[in-house]
């Protein structure tokens, strides 16, 4: 059908999509009406369809739950993701590491291109590339 996924659609609209003249396109309009599978909104020059009942979906398909990050680079990249950077002490404080891990790890997902550096040294802090 025509408006599958567009929200409405006008008799012109109809015609233009599907090649056909007037009173085809008003006629297969009436008869999607009639099955149920349009709903008429108006009449005459402003009247136009939106899916009938039998074209909505029945019920709403529930988003599946956030997956928890669960390794050191997960929790850092979703961090980052939150808050658009981290530095050395916010990943001391994210994963409740000593220094010398938190600089390890996060120059290592730099290497690894997962991260980037910006600024040196105690105003380094890491973004997405």
């Amino acid at each position: 059908m025509a408006f599958i996924g567009v929200g409405r659609i006008t008799n012109s609209d109809y015609r233009r999509l599907n090649s056909v003249d007037v009173a085809l396109a008003t006629r297969e309009l009436r008869q999607l009406v009639e099955a149920g599978l349009a709903v008429q909104h108006s009449t005459k020059r402003w009247a136009y369809y939106t899916p009938g009942e039998k074209l909505r979906p029945k019920a709403e398909i529930p988003a599946p739950p956030p997956v928890e990050p669960r390794t050191d680079e997960e929790k850092i990249l979703a961090y980052v993701r939150e808050h658009g950077a981290i530095t050395r002490r916010e990943c001391r404080r994210l994963l409740n590491l000593s220094v010398s891990r938190a600089s390890y790890l996060l120059e290592t997902m730099r290497d690894k291109k997962a991260l980037a550096m910006v600024g040196e040294r105690k105003a380094a802090r890491y973004v997405l590339p």
